[in-house]
């Protein structure tokens, strides 16, 4: 039986990354409406042809790359319980400890350990592809130690994590999905509170805007948008990558927006006050709140799903996955592979809430900064900075875009500002 289903898992595994291939680099999905060809929100108009060569192959591979990748660990989880790996963690566990919670403290190490080594060749080549297309400026050292912090930060948490749930599932294996989703808001609330302060600070240094004359605009705009911002910070990304980012992090008293450095050196005061207003516009609506709401409601479903679904699992397939039962360490893999699989499903309409929330984000900043040519201008760049495509596939929409494609964002002004292209040209000449 497990040697019937690892083929057959392999066969369809196969069959989907083939599927994936000719869709991503042969579908010709992705091309600009004929509506806007010419116009703003035309990457021809703002990047080089050697740009849209790049951003055209670099959106592809890494495109495809997200789509088998996500299979691939499902792969991985699966093979580690049908060659017997998991049962063996579990022995070596069991053998040099009595208490449940240092057996599974050892068990996750191996686990984490086995998925560091065989995953580390894929982030390797996803690290060099950045590289060769001049996104990343990381040195193989400072990649290396990012990765290891990711390996500590991620057991620690899979420890925490993995200690509970199976603690709850050896008390009550009807109810323990409940328990854990009860515990499971503050703990999230918790993480989303401490992350800026103890997470964040182990990967770059944060510290509060250095150019005061800029952060006397943003304070201004802030106190016209009635928005307290004394917690707005910088963070060194220049170092590591060539792209440009801001973000709003943390809740309550430790929440912060973000701004990296290469935004603040590539873009102008007017472009990163239009991008501080987008932020803004999240603080303003409460974006995070409904975020942690949400995430609340998709980890209750998920998480009686996963029981269910591991349940039927092992008792079809327990014997050839060497499963005894839900309550072993060794059906982690399980665990891990069913909500991942989850996860992945439902990333679509969380994706979609995200895109329709941001959407909201860039409405906001409009109407705040009514600079329509800043707009335009700061969605450009960072879509050259990026190298991102404008217009992806459908399912590449769905799947990986939190934000509205670049050219629904610059359509968007374009819309209600035909005139924006005048008034850019205007604004280039008051410059000189």
């Amino acid at each position: 039986m497990a040697k019937k289903i690892g083929i057959i898992t392999l066969i369809l595994s196969g069959v989907y990354a083939v599927g994936m291939y000719f869709y991503i680099f042969h579908s010709g999905n992705g091309e600009i409406p004929n509506s806007l060809k010419g116009t703003v929100a035309d990457p021809a108009v703002f990047m080089s042809s050697h740009e849209l060569l790049l951003s055209e192959d670099y959106s592809k591979i890494r495109n495809f790359l997200f789509f088998v990748v996500t299979p691939l660990e499902w792969l991985i989880y699966l093979f580690i319980l049908l060659l017997g790996l998991s049962r063996l963690f579990e022995k070596k566990a069991t053998s040099k400890a009595k208490s449940t919670l240092f057996q599974t403290i050892i068990y996750v190490f191996w686990l984490s350990l086995l998925l560091y080594i065989v995953m580390w060749p894929m982030d390797y080549y996803r690290y060099q592809l950045s590289k060769e297309y001049g996104i990343s400026t990381q040195t193989v050292s400072s990649w290396v130690k990012d990765g290891l912090i990711d390996f500590g930060v991620n057991y620690m948490m899979s420890v925490i994590m993995m200690s509970v749930i199976y603690w709850f599932i050896r008390k009550s294996t009807k109810r323990w999905w409940l328990y854990t989703w009860l515990l499971s808001i503050p703990f999230s609330i918790f993480l989303m509170f401490v992350q800026p302060v103890i997470i964040d600070p182990l990967y770059n240094d944060f510290y509060p805007l250095q150019n005061k004359e800029l952060e006397a605009k943003i304070l201004a705009l802030a106190d016209q948008a009635n928005i307290p911002s004394d917690h707005v910070y910088e963070v060194n990304m220049a170092e590591k990558t060539n792209a440009l980012n801001a973000y709003v992090t943390g809740v309550g008293s430790n929440s912060r927006i973000v701004l990296w450095d290469t935004t603040l050196n590539r873009l102008t005061d007017k472009e990163i006050l239009f991008i501080m207003a987008h932020e803004m516009g999240h603080y303003v609506e409460k974006h995070i709140y409904f975020g942690i709401a949400g995430y609340i409601l998709l980890t209750f479903v998920g998480l009686w799903l996963t029981s269910k679904i591991m349940d039927w699992i092992i008792l079809r397939y327990g014997q050839a996955l060497k499963i005894k039962k839900i309550g072993d360490v060794s059906s982690i893999p399980l665990f891990l592979l069913v909500t991942s699989f989850l996860m992945f499903a439902s990333s679509p309409l969380s994706n979609y809430v995200s895109r329709y929330q941001e959407s909201r984000a860039d409405e906001y900043a409009i109407k705040l900064t009514e600079d329509h040519a800043a707009a335009v201008s700061s969605f450009q760049k960072l879509t050259k900075a990026g190298l991102s495509e404008v217009n992806p596939p459908l399912l590449v929409k769905w799947f990986r875009y939190t934000h509205p494609p670049m050219l629904e964002r610059i359509n968007t002004v374009y819309e209600k500002n035909p005139n924006i292209e005048q008034e850019k040209k205007e604004e280039r000449k008051k410059g000189k």
